[in-house]
Order: C-alpha cells, then sequence, then structure tokens
C-alpha cells in the first residue's frame, strides 16, 4: 500500500497537528510551508497524495494545483479551505482536485478522504504499469524477432533482468544476437538513458587492453600524450558489453574483478580511485567455468559475471523462425536499397529451412539481404541440412499456418478457407505448432 503525503500549509500549528495525525497512522510524511519549496523538491515519479491549504503567501494551494496536473494529471491533491473558499474548492474538484476539506477537519475525515486518495492513486499506477509492460513487450517483440517457444522465453528473461541490477553473461555461437540481446538488456531498464558501451575483447591488442579499458594519465607510458578516458569510465551510470570475454588477458581479468567489486578504477599512471557505477554484460562462447578449470580464465570472475545467464538457441534449433527472419531482413534490405523485394518461392523456403546456418542470423541476414538483390545463392541448397525430412515438413507447415493466420488477422473461417483444411484438424495443427489465434488478431 502508498503511504507517502504531501502536507503544504503556512500554518505550523496545522502542519503539526496533521503530521502528528498522520505519522501515528503510519503515513510517510514530508512538509512544506510553501508552495514553491513543494514543486522544488517533489520526486519525479512521486507515488503518493498532496494535501495542501488554498490560501497561502506566494503561490496558492489553486496555482500549486494547476502546476502538479500539468506534470501529473493523475496525482491527487486533496485540498484544504477555510468557510469562504467552499466555493472556489467545489470549482477546483470540477477542475481536477481529488477532494477538498473545510477547516477546522477532524482527524477521521482526513484520514478517510487521504486513504480514498491513495487507493485512487495505486489504482492508477497499476494500469501505468501494465501499460508500461505492454508497450515494452510490444517493442522488444519487434527487436528480437521470431516465434519459437525459445525466443519468447528470451524475451520474457530479457525484460525480467532489464529492471534489475545484476550482471549478465549471455552465452551463444558466433552471429546468434548478443551483441542485440545485451543492447535490449541496456535500452529497457533503467539505465537506457546513460552510455552503453560495447567492447570485443578479442579484437583489443593484449598491449593496449588496460589503456583501453582503464584510461591513462599524461605520460603514463612511452607515447601517452595527453589524459585519456577508458571505456569503463566512459560508461559510468550505463552498461559495458564484454564480447567475447574469455579472450580478456588474465591480468586484466583480475583488474575488471576489482572494479566490479569494488565499484572503483585507476587509470594508468594515476594514484587516485575514481568511483564509477556499472552494469556489465558479458558474451561468450565457451563455458566460463570450464575455462577456468583449463586455467584459461578466472574462476571468481566467471561467478561474478554470470550472476544471471542468458543462452542464446542457435538457429538451426529454432528453425521456426527462419521464415519471419529471412522475410524481415530481406524487406529491410529492400527498403534501404530503394528495391522491389521479390517474394519467396516454396522451394526457397525449403532450402533455408534445411540449411544448418553456422553463421546463424548473421548468416541469414547476409542470405536475405542477397535475395532483396536478386542474388540467390545457388550453392544453399546443397548444403548439407541438419533435420529429416519430416522435420523439415514440420517446419514448413508451421510457417504456411503461420502466414495464414497473419494474412486472415486470426479470422480462423479465413484461414480454414485458404488452407483447404476443416476446422478440427486446423485446430490440431495450431495446437501442434503452439500457434494462438489471439497472437495474430489485427496484424497484418
Amino acid at each position: 500500500m502508498l503511504n507517502s503525503v504531501i502536507v503544504v500549509d503556512d500554518e505550523a500549528s496545522i502542519r503539526a497537528a496533521v503530521e502528528q495525525w498522520l505519522s501515528l497512522s503510519g503515513f510517510n510524511v514530508q512538509l512544506f510551508e510553501r508552495a514553491e519549496e513543494c514543486l522544488a523538491q517533489l520526486p519525479a515519479h512521486f507515488t503518493g497524495v498532496v494535501i495542501s491549504d488554498v490560501r497561502m503567501p506566494g503561490m496558492s494551494g489553486l496555482q500549486l494545483l494547476d502546476r502538479l496536473q500539468q506534470a501529473d494529471p493523475d496525482l491527487p491533491v486533496i485540498l484544504l479551505t477555510g468557510h469562504g473558499d467552499v466555493p472556489m474548492a467545489v470549482e477546483a474538484m470540477r477542475n481536477g482536485a481529488y477532494d477538498f476539506l473545510e477547516k477546522p477537519f477532524t482527524p477521521q475525515h482526513l484520514m478517510g478522504s487521504l486513504r480514498r486518495a491513495l487507493e485512487k492513486r495505486q489504482l492508477v499506477l497499476e494500469n501505468r504499469r501494465l501499460h508500461e509492460q505492454a508497450d515494452l513487450k510490444a517493442q522488444l517483440e519487434s527487436t528480437l524477432l521470431g516465434m519459437s517457444q525459445g525466443l519468447q522465453q528470451l524475451r520474457r528473461q530479457v525484460l525480467e533482468l532489464a529492471s534489475l541490477p545484476v550482471n549478465v553473461l549471455i552465452r551463444g555461437e558466433t552471429g546468434s544476437g548478443k551483441e542485440r540481446v545485451a543492447r535490449c538488456l541496456h535500452d529497457f531498464g533503467p539505465r537506457a538513458d546513460k552510455p552503453f558501451v560495447a567492447l570485443n575483447c578479442a579484437a583489443i591488442p593484449e598491449t593496449l587492453f588496460e589503456a583501453e579499458l582503464f584510461g591513462h594519465e599524461s605520460g603514463a607510458f612511452t607515447g601517452a600524450q595527453g589524459k585519456r578516458i577508458g571505456k569503463l569510465e566512459y560508461a559510468n551510470g550505463g552498461t559495458v558489453f564484454l564480447d567475447e570475454i574469455e579472450s580478456m588477458p588474465l591480468a586484466q581479468q583480475a583488474k575488471l574483478l576489482r572494479v566490479i567489486q569494488e565499484q572503483k578504477l585507476e587509470r594508468l599512471g594515476a594514484n587516485q580511485s575514481i568511483a564509477v557505477d556499472l552494469r556489465i554484460i558479458a558474451a561468450t562462447k565457451p563455458d566460463l567455468l570450464e575455462e577456468a578449470r583449463a586455467g584459461r580464465f578466472r574462476e571468481d570472475l566467471a561467478y561474478r559475471l554470470n550472476v544471471a545467464e542468458l543462452r542464446l538457441a542457435p538457429l538451426r534449433e529454432r528453425r521456426e523462425d527462419i521464415p519471419l527472419l529471412f522475410e524481415h531482413f530481406a524487406r529491410t534490405a529492400a527498403e534501404r536499397l530503394g528495391r522491389h523485394c521479390p517474394s519467396v518461392s516454396g522451394g526457397r523456403l525449403a532450402q533455408l529451412l534445411a540449411h544448418d546456418w553456422p553463421g546463424n542470423v548473421r548468416e541469414l541476414a547476409n542470405a536475405a539481404e542477397r535475395h532483396a538483390l536478386g542474388l540467390d545463392s545457388p550453392n544453399l541448397e546443397s548444403l548439407p541440412g541438419g533435420q529429416s525430412l519430416g522435420e523439415q515438413m514440420e517446419a514448413f507447415e508451421a510457417q504456411c499456418l503461420r502466414a495464414a493466420l497473419r494474412q486472415h488477422k486470426g479470422e480462423i473461417k479465413g484461414v480454414m478457407e485458404a488452407l483447404q483444411l476443416p476446422r478440427r484438424t486446423l485446430n490440431e495443427k495450431m495446437q501442434r505448432h503452439g500457434l494462438v489465434r489471439e497472437d495474430f488478431l489485427g496484424n497484418e
């Protein structure tokens, strides 16, 4: 239950009495003598109720109400009025005030009005939260594309972890989309307006690694001209994405561990520590604990990085996502190049589903761009498939069902006619492939 209350009144006796009543009832009370002070110190996302006198020196309670409504139209404001101010307070309620209490008022009247206002506030905030979650879910679905159960689970995990202040380890093969997932963890969390710094540990020469991560002071080493801010310091308040973390030199692993533990770093050639607030997201292909057992990675750092782990399935393990991804990449490439995107034939789709995609999503995106240019590779169908004929037919059937549902916006009768299937057979196939008509309602 929400319990934050702001009281604004220029009479010290009123403030003291209201504070005593509310504090004894378990409310968290903040007092202000003037409306200007309240506005200056009001939290950006205040979740409680404001109680304000109407007549005060400087800004009046009605002016305060107007300013508060501009910031948050749903913030409940209870006005305290003298006898002559009642008509004015009634008019204020028409303009958005939650309630008014005529002085002198009893603790019971104040408590009753306040509890009702807080209950309304709680409902409004919960409704907002649900709308925000739905918006985030829709945005994430358009960023991490796929209908497979693995992708749906990944999106749920990303939404859960994005708001949590924990380090995350992402495991996946080359081209599986590790950086995109890391970016989503940043963009859908509270650090979204702070820097996102991506670093490929395998691409930095070992001799430059420390300077790149931690920065340096002027003259720290030969050629160090001027002070340089390192990547970790630059990312202060935001997120650092360390791709191929298994390639980080052992000496730098020890220093990174210290930064994670102490939230402090030192530039090369400096004696002063710099406080940093960082979230570390690391990505790796091999198991870091196996790397640690082989002496190639620090075990203590592996545990620090792997507070939460996300595993990205290779494309060959989620073939039902291939048609959707291919269509998206091909359409995006065609729009960028100003070309008409050619349709995908059934034979071509069968080739896409049969291919193993060792380069994963990155390889698929390249194939889709060639398709948009009319340069489909004839070698694709000769590449060995990783599925049996039955598995390929299942994947193709799922795509046909999904395309028909999307075309008819979830309208079952239209899907039955398009695919020439009886209702019972269609229901069985949809259930087997995990398709729900509600997911396609209103979709183009």
